[in-house]
């Protein structure tokens, strides 16, 4: 069987399936494929911006994404999960020309806006439409496996490409900006060829909705369907640890840790690199550990397997600090599309599937900014392996909380639970 391939074997995909399944893998392969990511800075610095600018102008990005993300799931509810599919890869593309044609602090704003607006479209929507097109061709079972193999390969496309990039600007400066415009157009392409969703089954709107309303009513509807889940709220926060330990992991705390356990700077991309491979290799195998827990029981367990690694690392020399950190990687692919079924599950069925996942989006974002506030005082304090610990054991006490709470709603008769919905095999899964 292909790295890639079904964790179980079974009956084949209808054509249809197979066909969008591959088209999702190309769009979200070629949407994130950024190849300037590495190289960024120092061409930022080249174009002549200060550090200040450089990161000044970062966060502004992640101010505008908070802001965007409401109100990006509220238009892809409204016009469609494939428009706005589309929309977002032509802004994309949009943005990654904007640094070659200004390569100036406002040009480089303008572009980070661009790909905040971007981002935020189809962040929501992406996965709202594969949850959705797949369970009404009845394919649902092959959800996990989907959204794992789409992860996948989109970290073997890093994998391959960014060690390239290099190079690639020291021939043609613009390089990294033109190519990445180029994937984001295949990305357009791909979104192109997505087919309509089927009509969803007649069903009365939820009580209280104001057909066609607008914006505010569309998130007061949705925040109501986030009120009565009895499922939802509790998994939100549960995925709200595997987006922390990740992004602070991955992005604020790997440098530190690696410098701190004496890791030479020349090496960092080789343990990147490492720890990307394991991710892909996580991702793409969502069925093993379907296999032998229940979903909800799978992303507790992952979790804690990323507390623990990271903890270990506060006790750990430099080799065997890398080896944690490629077990930390493993867990977050694993758990990953796990997480994305559970929360897709959870949720009725609603016309602001896009809306309620961008609400989960901005829960993820609000506490990593806060967490990266604290690790910006641990670090300033030198207290990096106090971090570690203290991390790990926040982790233990949230998912203390959630199961409790998972607990508690499983025994609570719902309004899925005579009809078996699928928030209530959310819970019992």
């Amino acid at each position: 069987m292909s790295l890639l391939g079904r964790a179980k074997r079974g009956p084949a995909a209808p054509p249809g399936v197979r066909r969008v399944v591959r088209l999702n893998n190309g769009f979200q392969l070629l949407f994130n494929l950024l190849w300037w990511m590495p190289v960024f800075y120092e061409y930022q610095r080249q174009a002549g911006l200060s550090d200040s600018q450089i990161f000044g102008i970062q966060s502004v990005y992640y101010v505008a994404f908070c802001l965007l993300e409401v109100p990006t799931g509220f238009i892809a509810d409204r016009i469609g999960q494939r428009t706005c599919l589309r929309l977002g890869a032509a802004v994309m593309t949009a943005a990654n020309l904007v640094p070659v044609a200004l390569p100036s602090a406002t040009g480089f704003l303008l572009h980070f806006l661009a790909i905040a607006a971007a981002r935020s479209l189809v962040s929501g929507a992406s996965s709202a439409y594969l949850y959705e097109y797949l369970h009404a061709e009845g394919a649902g079972e092959r959800y996990v496996q989907a959204e794992g193999t789409a992860r996948a390969l989109g970290l073997w496309a890093k994998i391959a490409c960014w060690p390239l990039v290099g190079v690639l600007m020291g021939t043609v400066h613009q390089a990294p900006y033109l190519l990445t415009a180029a994937c984001t157009l295949g990305s357009l392409a791909c979104a192109a060829a997505l087919p309509a969703l089927p009509p969803p089954p007649s069903a009365p709107p939820p009580a209280g909705a104001v057909p066609g309303g607008g914006f505010l009513d569309s998130v007061r509807q949705a925040w109501k369907v986030l009120r009565t889940s009895r499922a939802l709220g509790p998994l939100m926060v549960q995925g709200v640890a595997i987006f922390t330990l990740a992004r602070i992991c991955q992005v604020n705390l790997f440098q530190p840790l690696l410098l701190a356990r004496a890791v030479p700077v020349a090496d960092h991309g080789a343990v990147l690199s490492a720890m990307t491979v394991a991710e892909a290799l996580g991702s793409s195998r969502p069925g093993w550990i379907r296999a032998r827990l229940s979903d909800t029981a799978a992303v507790t367990v992952l979790s804690l397997v990323m507390a623990g690694s990271l903890a270990a690392t506060a006790l750990s020399g430099a080799a065997a600090t890398i080896a944690w950190l490629c077990v930390f990687a493993a867990a977050t692919g694993l758990a990953y599309p796990v997480q994305r079924y559970l929360i897709n599950a959870a949720i009725p069925p609603t016309p602001y599937r896009a809306t309620l996942l961008s609400l989960e989006s901005i829960i993820d974002r609000g506490v990593c900014a806060l967490v990266a506030l604290a690790v910006g005082a641990y670090l300033a304090a030198d207290r990096l392996d106090a971090l570690l610990l203290h991390a790990a054991l926040g982790t233990c006490v949230l998912l203390g909380a959630v199961a409790v709470a998972l607990r508690l709603v499983r025994r609570r008769p719902g309004p899925g639970a005579d009809t078996g919905t699928p928030s209530d095999r959310a819970l019992s899964r």
